[in-house]
């Protein structure tokens, strides 16, 4: 299973969700393999971070797709490498779009789906493509969390996931201490987020 994770904005927090998902598949006994395409190489840093640590398990991270990859395989694309992700998403049994609770993350949401459509048009088989909200506003009067996911729910060919991740410091701190939420902080709400995503995708 390869899925690519990525959108056509910056800033969405697509490393941080890839890092966390590596590692939960990787302390689940699941095979992974990384691929980091995205030119600015932040979950490289992140996993040298961990192997610095001595943080067990260890992921590898590869700057290219295995032509015969195995087990379960996630993407890191940067759109300012257009040709690299053009071929990632060629290749991709899945397409995963954080979103943060925005229009203008709407919009380049929207942008994105067309890269894919144009990225896959001669594939037989066509991802699957889905989107969630991530850094989703925490304050309990806030209404951007819920009016994104009602107006992504709205697109064509997008199915979009009910769990979302919060805008949490635990996951600032997980990337840049090497460390999976979960390990983290395992009884926090940023634990108990990621889990319930990465259920939905590998459970």
């Amino acid at each position: 299973m390869i899925t690519v994770v990525g959108n056509l904005k910056g800033g969405t927090g697509k490393s941080t969700v890839v890092f966390n998902l590596a590692l939960w598949l990787a302390t689940s006994d699941q095979p992974v393999t990384l691929c980091d395409l995205d030119p600015q190489n932040t979950l490289r840093d992140a996993i040298d971070v961990r192997v610095e640590e001595g943080y067990e398990p260890t992921v590898s991270v590869f700057g290219s797709i295995p032509k015969k990859p195995s087990g379960n395989v996630i993407i890191d694309i940067g759109l300012s490498d257009m040709e690299a992700a053009r071929g990632a998403l060629a290749r991709a049994d899945r397409v995963l779009i954080p979103v943060t609770p925005s229009q203008a993350d709407v919009w380049a949401t929207q942008q994105f789906l067309t890269i894919i459509d144009e990225s896959t048009r001669a594939n037989r088989v066509k991802p699957e493509i889905y989107a969630f909200i991530n850094r989703a506003d925490t304050h309990p009067a806030a209404t951007e969390n819920a009016e994104t996911q009602e107006v992504l729910q709205q697109i064509p060919g997008l199915a979009v996931l009910d769990h979302s991740l919060a805008q949490r410091m635990a996951f600032r701190r997980s990337f840049s201490e090497g460390l999976g939420v979960f390990e983290l902080e395992p009884r926090g709400k940023a634990a108990m987020e990621l889990n319930a995503l990465a259920e939905t995708l590998y459970g």
